[in-house]
């Protein structure tokens, strides 16, 4: 019965995507294509499955909007019906919707929206929330000295609300001021792993309900010719965030701090751009809630282990990554560039700074794979490998 549901979630949202093409203005170019997707995650399982991508451009061959129903077949959670819309604007302003409902205790919705050239240019506004039930999360314990037979599982039951405003002191450099709001509790999970709520029920974060209301304050400094498929320039991002968690009384407040640098170097012939990243991260507080430390593992660091491997107060990461251009294509009418992107990512986190130790960091190589519909859409697959083996991660960004 829940598969059928699954399934005709995917059909309102494909009629729902093919409604809203058909009402477009005939100026505009509309292609669907349906494609099989298959990957397969070090925490999520396996997916075989489909997806319908709808591609709407301007009359001048601009994208416009992109919508991908799809329906996957999970080996953990089951069907999941999914639909997917980005709507792109001038200016770079983009608007996303994601829903998802799937066989086995996992939802999601998600809308976030973003104009980095609000008010003629002077402003940039993001603001946006989520709520989802993630089944697969995966917790083994707060060090980098944890092992892989420590794993055990957790629901995440999240929601989430966030703004975010910015003043351009000039062309390159930005300072805003946010904040956030992120209600969580842990449920048990979809998998035979043993009940994170079993196995460390003295952990913060573990036990009850957590409500965490963050105000940050942040200096953006950036000359990349782009915000989503750059080629040059480097980018410095630095934060300061202090946060209440409403639910401690003993200890309410603890701060967190980063600092990350971001460099891509092109070759001459800009066929192939060396990209060099470092952050450091710093969280200083009492029982802050194991979800709201630093953590190493997933797509964006240390991609040969699964999200979230590594958990603790600080962190220290690095990556270097090379992009290097194949081909580039018509899709759907659309041109499209392909990449192949070998990588090293390595870090660590530690309580203490006085922790720190070279032969503490953990090193993942790793290739990449990503298709680019410039200046808004990046499709990517990512494989990295570590001790424990290997991870594969799919996303529609890059990485960093």
């Amino acid at each position: 019965m829940t598969t059928l549901r699954g399934i005709a979630i995917f059909l309102v949202c494909l009629v729902a995507a093919v409604t809203a093409v058909w009402v477009r203005p005939a100026a505009a170019d509309t292609q669907i294509f349906p494609i099989p997707s298959a990957s397969t995650s070090k925490n999520d399982g396996s997916d075989a499955g489909l997806i319908v991508p709808i591609l709407i451009t301007d009359p001048d061959g601009e994208l416009k909007y992109l919508m991908a129903p799809m329906i996957i077949k999970n080996s953990i959670v089951g069907t999941r019906g999914t639909f997917n819309l980005f709507r792109y604007d001038t200016g770079g302003r983009q608007m996303q919707f994601i829903a998802s409902l799937t066989e086995k205790i996992e939802r999601k919705v998600v809308f976030n929206y973003i104009d980095p050239a609000f008010s003629d240019g002077r402003y940039f506004l993001n603001f946006g929330g989520t709520f989802f039930k993630n089944a697969t999360s995966r917790f083994f314990g707060i060090g980098q000295t944890t092992v892989e037979a420590d794993e055990t599982n957790y629901t995440a039951r999240e929601a989430r609300a966030n703004w975010r405003f910015g003043i351009y002191a000039n062309e390159v450099t930005q300072i805003a001021v946010g904040q956030r709001v992120r209600q969580v509790s842990l449920q048990r999970g979809a998998t035979d792993l043993p009940f994170t709520g079993d196995v460390y029920p003295t952990v913060n974060g573990v036990q009850g309900e957590t409500i965490i209301v963050g105000h940050r304050a942040t200096f953006y400094y950036d000359t990349r010719n782009n915000l989503i498929s750059p080629t040059d320039g480097m980018a410095v991002t630095a934060y300061a965030e202090i946060n209440q968690n409403i639910r401690n009384h003993d200890f309410p407040i603890f701060s967190r701090y980063e600092l990350e640098v971001k460099k891509l170097i092109p070759s001459e012939s800009k066929r192939a751009i060396l990209i060099i990243r470092a952050d450091l991260q710093a969280t200083l507080g009492d029982q802050v809630p194991f979800f709201e430390q630093s953590s190493l593992g997933g797509q964006n660091n240390l991609r040969g282990y699964g999200v979230d491997r590594f958990i603790d107060k600080n962190l220290i990461a690095a990556s270097i990554e090379e992009r290097i251009h194949l081909v580039r294509a018509k899709i759907a009418g659309v041109a499209a560039d392909f990449e192949i992107a070998p990588f090293l990512d390595t870090g660590q986190v530690f309580n203490s700074f006085k922790d720190v130790s070279f032969k503490d960091y953990r090193m993942t190589p790793g290739v990449g794979f990503r298709g680019i519909v410039r200046p808004n859409v990046v499709g990517r697959i990512d494989y990295g490998y570590s001790k424990e083996g290997g991870a594969i991660f799919a996303g529609l960004d890059f990485p960093y």
